[in-house]
């Protein structure tokens, strides 16, 4: 788990979450998917032609993409940055409210001398481009932040040396010795730990000579709908994706399947190049709806999808059962918390990145609440469920680590410094606890930025309607 110590806890300011004094109404337009935003400047890369990404998401982890395909030899301009140029982080100059669009150029061609990709701790950029640098013709050194280096990657790059590649190493840092093409063919990957290793080999695949047919092999596979927006992605893009999983065909049986087995043939050609508009990342729409929850109000979420393949679109659902209403407008999505938060027990394996500002609700709810199927989030920007407990118990609540996830008893809570391990996720759980839980404050609310650039601007403007 990535820790600070105490000394550094205390270097900066913390930011102060500021407590409702009231039942939050509001209405808020989230930033561009981060997800969606990365399949797609990825497949643009891959693709021979021109593509345009409407309301593309501008934060740190898309910044650390884009950076990435032009060492690979692809041409990207962010429209909204100063003379086309790639925008700062979020902070510095050039990075504005988190919207942008974006003209990617492909696909990836020679790199000069060798190129170096920094992956930060964007578990995307780290899995989705090492396929693409084998397309590229040189090569090409991947590391990022500590925290890169012990989160899951070996399987993917194992894969892609069956497939064809020439890569050396199998954590960060490695090499990828790209030579313009890979032969590709049938491969078996575990990807128990985390579905961006299969979406990796998935996004490039069309490119590989004999495209690729991949074949996950392993314990239940964590955040499906996240494969299904790849294979949406590549489908839109005119890749033929044919998806067979016996695992579901054998539980609708009736059987039981010793383990998890899911399988995707790509057939070679394309991706063609696409004028397309990102959606609203629902995921970071959590903390907003949330507010909600907490002081009894009513949050509408412009833009919300009627139909989506993004695991957001399970939300609403969980806070119905956690009290809300829910119900979609013709603005978007509108919540309505409902007074008091009801415990909840639900299995999130596909909705992982629900469980921090879920734990933030369970907390402040009024029976205890169980989340299951999440084990994979100890291999996350942080240990998440450890970081949850240790943190979320600084204010004196119960939170108990179980074996597939987190155990929550609400008690009386007490302000406290929260640390949230350089994970967004964390930081915006903080700010909900915040909102009924007076004195707590927060280290690096700047981490955010991940995905919502401006959260803190966002968050006070949202307190005041």
């Amino acid at each position: 788990m990535t820790t600070i110590t105490e000394v550094q806890r205390g270097q900066g300011d913390p930011w102060s979450a500021p407590v409702a004094t009231g039942p939050v109404r509001a209405t808020v337009t989230v930033p561009g998917s981060k997800s969606g935003t990365n399949r797609a400047l990825v497949l643009a890369a891959a693709a021979d032609g021109v593509s345009r990404l409407r309301g593309a998401l501008r934060s740190r982890d898309t910044v650390l993409m884009t950076a990435a395909l032009r060492e690979l030899g692809a041409t990207v301009t962010d429209e909204a940055a100063p003379g086309g140029a790639e925008p700062g982080r979020p902070g510095e100059p050039g990075a504005d409210q988190g919207a942008a669009d974006i003209v990617v150029t492909g696909p990836v061609g020679a790199v000069r001398g060798t190129a170096a990709i920094d992956c930060g701790n964007a578990g995307t950029v780290a899995r989705f481009t090492p396929a693409l640098a084998t397309l590229a013709r040189g090569d090409v050194r991947f590391d990022g932040d500590p925290r890169m280096r012990d989160r899951p990657l070996a399987p993917l790059l194992r894969a892609l040396r069956e497939l064809g590649a020439h890569i050396d190493g199998d954590r960060m840092p490695f090499t990828v010795r790209g030579t313009g093409a890979v032969s590709g063919g049938a491969v078996t990957v575990d990807a128990s730990d985390s579905s961006q290793l299969v979406s990796g080999l998935l996004l490039a695949a069309a490119r590989f000579e004999r495209g690729a047919t991949v074949t996950h092999a392993g314990h239940r596979l964590p955040s499906g709908p996240y494969l299904d927006m790849t294979v949406a992605d590549l489908r839109a893009a005119g890749v033929i994706v044919d998806v067979d999983d016996p695992t579901a065909d054998l539980l609708r049986a009736g059987g039981t399947p010793a383990a998890s087995t899911r399988r995707w043939r790509v057939e070679p050609g394309g991706p063609r190049p696409l004028d397309r508009v990102i959606e609203p990342d629902l995921n970071s729409a959590a903390p907003f709806v949330a507010a909600a929850a907490v002081t009894g109000g009513e949050m509408t979420i412009t833009g919300w999808p009627a139909s989506t393949e993004q695991p957001g679109r399970m939300l609403p659902d969980l806070l119905v059962a956690m009290g809300c209403r829910a119900e979609l407008v013709p603005e978007g999505l509108r919540v309505t918390g409902g007074g008091r938060i009801t415990g909840i027990d639900v299995d999130l394996s596909d909705f992982g990145e629900a469980a921090p500002v879920l734990t933030g609700l369970a907390v402040l709810a009024d029976s205890p609440s169980r989340l299951r199927g999440i084990a994979h989030l100890r291999l996350q920007e942080t240990d998440r469920l450890a970081a949850l407990a240790s943190e979320l118990g600084r204010l004196g609540a119960r939170v108990t680590v179980t074996d597939d996830g987190l155990s929550i008893t609400p008690v009386p809570l007490r302000g406290a410094r929260l640390d949230p391990h350089a994970d967004h996720r964390l930081a915006m759980t903080y700010a909900v606890v915040g909102l009924a839980v007076p004195g707590v404050t927060v280290d690096d609310i700047a981490t955010t930025g991940k995905t919502v650039p401006d959260f803190a601007r966002m968050w006070t403007t949202m307190l005041a309607g």
